[in-house]
């Protein structure tokens, strides 16, 4: 399989985006909107190990525990689709791609006084997924730390990130701090089998 030589080595910041009526819809999500039942069932990881402080709303989750993977979509992926898509498509604009894919998306809030600990979530067998961060709400005190470096990342800009190093968020500060979280892939770096795996989410 072709490798992704795209994907950033480190971090790589994609640019700026007019995200204010994603941040306008954000501001209406409460307390129950986060973590419900069907974010534990897409995402089997929650609950456990790092993400245990961060709560989320689960859009598109790949399940890889089984063979061939299933490419999931929650009920609320048709509510915040007509939104998403445009500006994750224009996110990922530079890397000129043909056909995009996008197999994982969420929103992702880490509350006040939250800490992800240290850990690595790429996947070896995920194909050398592009993974994005879309700042929506934020405070200086929130960190993205990667490989040893500090990062804060601005709201309505969004960057890459290299999610196949060692990584950790902090959020010191008053305000949870929400991003837009996605993985892109590039179909055509993709195997037949995955393709056909994916026809249901192109």
């Amino acid at each position: 399989m072709e490798i992704n030589k795209r994907k950033t080595q480190s971090t790589f910041k994609l640019g700026e985006f007019n995200c204010k009526a994603l941040i306008d819809e954000i501001s209406k999500l409460d307390s129950t909107d986060w973590d419900q039942k069907e974010d534990f069932e897409l995402n089997y990881n929650k609950g456990e190990g790092a993400l245990m402080q961060a709560k989320h709303l689960i859009l598109r989750f790949i399940n890889r525990r089984v063979e061939p993977y299933q490419y999931l979509e929650s009920k609320r992926w048709k509510l915040w689709k007509d939104m998403l898509l445009p500006i994750m498509t224009e996110i990922i604009s530079p890397f000129g791609y043909r056909k995009p894919v996008f197999p994982k998306v969420m929103l992702a809030n880490l509350p006040s006084g939250s800490f992800i600990p240290p850990h690595v979530d790429g996947d070896e067998r995920g194909y050398v997924p592009h993974k994005i961060h879309l700042p929506l709400r934020t405070n200086e005190k929130a960190f993205f730390i990667l490989d040893g470096k500090q990062y804060h990342f601005a709201v309505g800009k969004a960057y890459e990130v290299n999610n196949g190093l060692r990584h950790a968020v902090a959020n010191q500060g008053k305000t949870d701090r929400i991003h837009l979280i996605f993985e892109c892939l590039d179909y055509d770096l993709q195997t037949e089998e995955i393709k056909k795996q994916m026809q249901g989410i192109l």
